[in-house]
């Protein structure tokens, strides 16, 4: 204990303290107080307390600060890291150097101990540092004692010093003005300065008047009433107003001056800066209810108050539109929901702004951006005073931005300020999009002369349309269409579920704007697909979205496919596959702008080919110019600038010339155009193929999935089996039952009878229809009845179709497909009728007529001519109706389910195919003559069909069942209707307007002809 340091000797008397404090032993000799002080020294010496982590409190610290920083507690952060520093870097007793263990130690102490920082109540309270106390004591007098001292003849000089003279230099006055310029001091200007005496500066941080010093030697007042007028110089240069106004004093009597307020040409610039910056408070310009003008007053020395003004005014256009479009910057930036206090002026409470003008406000902000970092640029130049700076230089400057911007706001008026209020948003995405396509394609056509404007509005146009592009992308990749701005022209009709049968028709409306009358009109996206809707839109001049017309069909059919896909079972995608490959896909949005960018690469001309053009050009100009200086020099003329323009002119009309005869006239632009043809080009190259790719992928996947796992092709096989016959074994014992049932004069409109025909004849064949294929009795016009042959239309026939396939063969395809049905059975029915006579028949009969004959009756006609005349008529009719028959199951029905068939394999969306399956419907519809337009020929048809069902019921009754008048009165009818047929078929054919009747036509005549 002898070799103790102090340390331990004040922490051994600090600790003794400590036990007397606490146990209230003041006896140091107490057994108990010896065991509290060796417990304490153990404890202090050999303790499990890790030393402090240095880090781990400066992390807190830092993390104190900003959540003071986010809490916007901005006073208290300040302070807060101010003294933390303070503490850090100041010593500690008994310690050497700064920021050392002991004072982290006393801060994590101090955090520990601390509750919650951010939410105490803190004011830094001004602490005043002890000035340190002078020593009086003179130690020169002192350590001089009994030393003799030469101190020269003149001792009462003080001593020089290098400080005094630097002090005499600071306060010599400056002779620069605000605008940096070197003032030309004429000789009584020189009397007066050496009058003035200059004003001693005090300077310390923290006084109360520094700001009041700043004021007043800084920045002249020139904002305030009777501000105090600058110096300036006397030349003739610097006082042009002061001649102006003397000159208008002497040559107008009434002349009166005004008052004005001068100012110099670097506060000009800087309140044009402040003006483009888009501050409103400013002195030479003000704003009023968005409008920017000009002070009367104002005026500088070296200008006239017109020339000025004039240069003012043209300022403040643009410093106005500055003002405007940062006022939209601000108003869609600035939004938020919380209702705001009465008579604020941001739209608070308000439906949010929508993507597209969130991102054409990022656009704009993008761009003033760059535009203030050039005027605060300007501005640092003017502090710095390296060189001079005008007015009509800094214009100079920004005349490129001035003209973008002029561009921009001509752009706003259009697409955003000029379109009325309570607008829907889809039209106001719509020309917003629209005024920007416009724009691009009006500036592109100019040429080189307009490449900045679109470069800018190109760069414009790709970040406002981003929204729209990850709409399409999201529709068509994930078959989600996210809107809930509703800006998209494209909106999901919620009411009609994925899984219905008209989803396909009525899910999602196309929103249009009418160019003529601007007004919102709906278009439902079921004629996207059909040659209607798109007849209505070529009808129209709609400003839907422009750029995306090429491709407005490609992406309906993607989006819809890809819903379709997502709510259909597929077999083929697995869950976890398309997740990994979505991870890795990217946007629309990314392949359009990698696209862009590698077309600007590719079309960039390489610099050797442009340097030796470059040498070709030179050298051309130089021997042109020598020929046109021998041809000024004939006419004594010696001028070698104006021979160089004549020869660079010479040169520019002759390559026009000759690239415009030669026929490949490319317009060459340079690398900093965007488009590098046009703008539309672009489009198609760097956006369409990425869209169509993904409709082909989209479509293709819907038609495989629908095809091989919901079994498309055999759910239309089954339609043309049972609808048009084609499985005639099948049919063929269904619908002759029936007959068999009317010949036998039984009743066979009973539902039952009909479902267990139907069910067995399926069923042998085609287990798994039965329990689709139903029929069903359905009344008709009593007056239909009177012809036989109309009995049939009571029967309907329905084929239960799963979704999706119901999209395609919808309700209304079961009508077209019963139409026929029922023109097949009619045709099948007569078909049948005169093939199940027998000449049989006859024979008995006329034995026992002619016995009959010879005793009683005296006929007109032998029996043998009656009978003979009943087979010819047979044989016509069977030749009629076999004919009909042969037409409708051969020449349409089975010829156009072939191509049907061939085009339903190459269909590449489900669009396609409904209209592919449409089209064959009123195809066979009207070849089978069933359009209202050619209902005399089915009329006749039928009058000839139900004269047979006639013939054959007379022919089955007997020989004394019918008299000689009736056969003459069916010889009549039919011969009628045939040639009626004949002569109206043949002037079809011979027209050319019916080409498949030629072979009924030719079948017809012939048998005709034999009559």
């Amino acid at each position: 204990m002898a070799h103790w340091s102090t340390f331990e000797k004040e922490t051994e008397r600090e600790t003794k303290r400590l036990i007397s404090h606490m146990t209230g032993i003041e006896d140091e000799d107490d057994q108990n107080f010896q065991l509290a002080l060796k417990f304490a020294w153990s404890n202090f010496k050999f303790h499990h307390f890790l030393d402090v982590d240095s880090h781990k409190v400066q992390r807190s610290i830092n993390g104190i600060h900003e959540k003071l920083m986010v809490h916007s507690d901005l006073s208290k952060a300040q302070s807060w890291m101010k003294m933390t520093e303070e503490f850090l870097n100041a010593p500690l007793p008994n310690t050497e150097g700064t920021k050392t263990d002991a004072h982290f130690s006393i801060l994590s102490l101090l955090l520990i101990l601390s509750g919650s920082p951010s939410n105490t109540d803190f004011t830094e309270r001004l602490r005043l540092k002890e000035a340190e106390q002078k020593d009086t004591f003179d130690w020169g007098k002192y350590l001089m004692e009994g030393e003799d001292l030469d101190i020269g003849p003149y001792p009462d000089t003080p001593e020089w010093s290098e400080e005094d003279s630097e002090d005499e230099d600071s306060q010599r006055p400056i002779s620069r003005e605000d605008s940096g310029i070197q003032l030309d001091r004429t000789p009584q200007e020189d009397q007066d300065n050496e009058n003035e005496k200059p004003v001693p500066v005090s300077w310390a941080v923290g006084e109360p008047d520094a700001r009041a010093w700043l004021e007043q030697h800084v920045v002249t007042p020139y904002w305030l009433p009777n501000a105090s007028r600058f110096p300036h110089s006397l030349h003739l240069h610097s006082n042009l107003l002061n001649f102006w106004d003397q000159h208008l004093y002497n040559t107008d009597p009434l002349y009166l001056p005004e008052e004005k307020t001068f100012v110099t040409e670097t506060q000009v610039i800087r309140e044009t800066l402040w003006l483009f910056s888009g501050v409103k408070k400013l002195f030479i310009f003000q704003t009023q209810d968005g409008k920017v003008s000009v002070r009367n007053n104002v005026v500088v020395t070296h200008l006239t108050g017109n020339c000025l003004r004039s240069i003012l005014e043209h300022i403040a256009v643009y410093g106005q539109a500055v003002c405007r479009l940062q006022k939209f910057i601000d108003e869609v930036t600035g939004y938020s929901s919380e209702p705001g206090p009465p008579g604020s002026s941001s739209k608070k409470g308000s439906d949010p702004p929508f993507r597209t003008y969130q991102a054409f406000v990022w656009a704009l902000n993008k761009y003033f951006t760059s535009f203030k970092e050039e005027l605060t640029t300007i501005e640092r130049e003017i502090v710095c005073d390296d060189e001079t700076i005008t007015l009509s230089a800094v214009l100079e400057r920004l005349s490129p931005h001035l003209a973008q911007i002029k561009v921009l706001h001509k752009v706003f008026c259009t697409g955003v300020a000029e379109v009325p209020p309570h607008t829907p948003n889809v039209v106001r995405a719509s020309h917003l999009l629209n005024t920007l396509y416009k724009a691009i394609l009006e500036y592109d056509s100019v040429g080189e002369a307009s490449e900045q404007a679109v470069a800018l509005l190109f760069s414009l146009w790709t970040e406002t349309v981003r929204p729209y592009l990850e709409i399409v992308d999201e529709w068509i990749v994930h078959g989600h269409l996210f809107d809930p701005a509703k800006e998209f022209i494209i909106q999901r009709n919620k009411d009609v579920p994925v899984n219905h049968r008209d989803f396909w028709y009525a899910t999602y409306t196309l929103y249009s704007v009418s160019e003529a009358v601007e007004n919102e009109e709906k278009q439902n996206d079921s004629a996207s697909g059909s040659s209607g809707g798109e007849q209505g839109l070529g009808s129209r001049q709609l400003t839907m979205v422009s750029f995306l017309k090429p491709v407005l069909k490609q992406i309906i059919m993607a989006g819809k496919s890809m819903q379709l896909l997502k709510n259909l079972d597929c077999k083929d995608l697995e869950q976890s596959e398309r997740s990994s490959r979505d991870a890795e896909r990217k946007s629309l949005y990314t392949l359009f702008l990698e696209s862009v960018q590698s077309r600007l690469c590719s079309q960039e001309q390489t610099p050797t080919d442009a340097v030796t053009e470059q040498q070709a050009t030179n050298r051309s100009l130089v021997k042109m110019q020598s020929i046109m200086a021998q041809h000024l020099e004939i006419d004594d003329v010696h001028d070698p600038l104006l021979a160089i323009n004549f020869a660079r002119l010479y040169l520019e009309q002759n390559d026009f010339h000759e690239r415009f005869s030669g026929g490949d006239f490319n317009v060459d632009r340079s690398s900093q155009s965007v488009t590098c043809q046009t703008f539309e080009l672009t489009l198609r190259s760097c956006l369409y193929p990425h869209i169509q790719r993904r409709y082909i992928d989209c479509c293709g996947n819907l038609m495989k999935t629908l095809k091989k796992d919901y079994k498309l092709l055999e759910y239309l096989q089954a339609m043309r089996n049972y609808f048009l016959l084609e499985a005639g074994d099948t049919m063929y014992d269904f619908y002759t039952a029936i007959f068999d049932k009317v010949q036998e004069k039984e009743s066979w409109q009973q539902p039952s009878f009909l479902s267990v025909q139907l069910q067995e004849a399926v069923g042998q064949r085609y287990p798994e229809d039965s329990s689709r294929l139903s029929i069903f009795l359905e009344p008709i016009d009593p007056a239909r009845k009177k012809h036989p042959v109309n009995n049939l239309e009571v029967l309907t026939l329905s084929y239960k179709v799963p979704w999706p396939v119901d999209i395609v063969i919808s309700s209304e395809c079961q009508k077209i497909y019963n139409q026929v049905f029922l023109l097949l059975l009619q045709i099948k029915w007569a078909k049948y009728s005169l093939d199940t006579l027998r000449f049989s028949n006859f024979t008995d009969v006329a034995k026992q007529v002619e016995g009959v004959a010879s005793e009683e009756v005296k006929l007109k006609d032998p029996v043998n001519q009656q009978i003979h005349r009943m087979c010819l008529l047979r044989v016509k009719l069977m030749h009629f109706v076999n004919s009909l028959h042969n037409y409708i199951m051969t020449r349409i029905l089975h010829s156009t389910g072939l191509e049907f068939q061939h085009q339903v394999q190459e269909a590449k969306d489900l669009d396609q195919l409904i209209k592919i399956h449409y089209k064959y419907l009123a195809t066979i519809h009207d070849r089978c003559l069933l359009r209202e337009k050619v209902s005399f020929v089915k009329e006749a048809i039928m009058k000839v069909l139900n004269l047979v069902l006639i013939f054959s019921d007379r022919w089955q009754a007997g020989f004394g069942a019918w008299k000689i008048e009736s056969i003459d009165k069916m010889e009549s009818d039919f011969k009628n209707c045939h040639m009626f047929l004949v002569t109206i078929l043949n002037k079809a054919v011979c027209r050319g307007s019916f080409p498949h009747l030629e072979s009924l036509a030719l079948s017809l005549m012939a048998g005709f002809e034999q009559c």
